[in-house]
């Protein structure tokens, strides 16, 4: 059988020519497996239903770090809907100490039905467009590999953290990459690390699509009265200054999830969601779209982080730099590196943090307490802006995930706001039940594992279907058997 092929217009050029969807067999499988690291598998290969496929490799190129996912991803048998979760993983993995000094890179890869592998690199990989060429070597490995050829992948998806005012994930053009490097003031670590590594998957996969998917853009949907900042407005007119959110691509991913495990509708879904992990921030969800969230114009707002600050009046911003003459650099560092838990107790990681709260570390203790305080505070706030018409609180993220002590204190005496959550519940593996709420609980309380490399996955899938219409320009072309 020959393969699907997507035929583009000569309008289209700056896209690409030729998109092939490859169709292979596969048993479509909604019950997730787990593999590696904990990450969600949408069923495994099998000679029972035919379906089309398509490769989609998806890159997080961070600051120093890079992770990727190549992912086979599923249509309906009849018809061409491309956003269907039967899809699963093929192969996943990260390459750590990316350009950290002279910190040695830690290159980590499973490939679905095989061992994890992990070494050092025998040279520092000094960038993520460095780390992709590693990629591309794990990737097509004559024993390890998934695939024969990069040729395989048809479709790249790439985290980008800051889109500014972009909305949904854009298939990569010259004007997508400018407004990626406008906004690059506004994530000043992480955009740069997106475009390196945007540039390195271009130049190796000059053949496949490449599109960004941000995650400010889930937040687009907010009111102004939830973005605008009590600033002058030409101030924000000349700047783009407003709130615009991150960890939109986790957002997405646990709304669809959650439509999924309640058997509702997106668009009728009220939600409150906890996305805790070293990053952490909270999002509220008023019919399907996001009508607030905690995170700013950067990431540094909102919620304490582990070395992050999160809410800060800002006179004592002004405070340090009189009195101690710090400058816009230091005070940066201080509050993105120096601060948060970290800053209050001396550990970063949650885990060390509940281990010596309990041990009676009164400097642990009082950071796990202001770190849970703050979430409440916001929590609140939500069940005000949806008038108290909650459908489910959802955590999500590292923390959220995994640790029931935090999410416990959290839903202490929310009885009367209707939120009750079921200690055995809360306590036990929940890698097969998700509701952690007693029956009496009039809003369903959920833990849904984060998965964004798989949203991020789907949506530039669907960015490439939009860009190129079956209709009009764009042929489809399927082959005779």
């Amino acid at each position: 059988m020959r393969p699907i092929s997507f035929v583009c217009c000569a309008a289209r050029t700056h896209v690409f020519n030729t998109l092939r969807f490859e169709t292979k067999m596969f048993r479509s499988a909604r019950q997730p497996n787990r593999n590696f690291a904990g990450s969600r598998q949408f069923g495994t290969p099998s000679k029972k239903e035919v379906v089309s496929r398509i490769n989609v490799l998806v890159l997080n190129a961070g600051v120093r770090s890079v992770k990727y996912g190549l992912f086979s991803i599923a249509s309906r048998p009849a018809g061409h809907d491309w956003l269907q979760k039967d899809s699963f993983l093929l192969s996943s993995g990260f390459i750590d100490h990316v350009g950290d000094g002279d910190a040695p890179s830690i290159v980590t890869a499973h490939v679905l039905g095989r061992s994890t592998v992990s070494y050092t690199a025998p040279k520092r990989i000094k960038d993520s467009g460095a780390a992709f060429v590693e990629i591309v070597s794990l990737l097509t490995d004559p024993k390890q590999g998934p695939i024969s050829s990069m040729k395989d992948i048809a479709v790249v998806g790439h985290r980008v953290v800051h889109g500014g005012p972009m909305s949904k994930a854009m298939v990569i053009d010259a004007k997508v990459m400018d407004q990626i490097r406008k906004s690059t003031g506004l994530a000043p670590l992480h955009n740069p690390a997106n475009i390196l590594g945007i540039e390195a998957a271009q130049r190796e996969l000059g053949h496949a699509a490449h599109v960004a998917v941000f995650d400010t853009a889930f937040h687009q949907t907010m009111p102004p009265e939830s973005y605008t900042y009590a600033i002058p407005k030409e101030l924000v007119a000349t700047h783009g200054i407003r709130k615009y959110g991150f960890h939109g691509n986790s957002y997405k991913f646990v709304l669809q999830e959650v439509a999924d495990e309640l058997g509702r509708r997106e668009a009728e879904l009220n939600l409150i969601i906890c996305h805790l992990g070293s990053g952490a921030s909270m999002a509220c969800i008023q019919r399907g779209r996001c009508v607030d969230t905690t995170m700013g114009m950067t990431p540094l707002e909102g919620m304490v982080m582990d070395t992050r600050c999160g809410d800060i009046d800002p006179g004592i911003l002004l405070y340090l730099s009189d009195t101690l003459g710090l400058s816009p650099p230091e005070l940066d560092e201080l509050l993105n590196k120096r601060s948060g838990i970290a800053g209050m107790c001396g550990l970063s990681d949650m885990r060390d943090v509940e281990k010596a709260a309990i041990a009676g570390n009164e400097d642990a203790l009082l950071a796990e307490q202001v770190y849970v305080q703050r979430v409440r505070e916001y929590l609140g706030s939500y069940l005000v802006r949806l008038n108290g018409e909650v459908d489910a609180l959802v955590f999500t993220g590292g923390i959220g995930e995994n640790s029931a002590r935090i999410r416990q204190q959290i839903c202490e005496g929310l009885q009367r706001f209707g939120i009750s959550i079921d200690p055995q519940k809360n306590a036990r593996d929940l890698s097969s039940d998700r509701e952690i709420s007693t029956a009496q609980s009039f809003s369903k309380v959920l833990v849904i594992r984060a998965h964004d490399e798989l949203s991020i996955a789907l949506q530039s899938v669907g960015a490439v279907a939009e860009s190129l219409p079956l209709t009009g320009t764009v042929a489809l072309q399927s082959a005779a058997q």
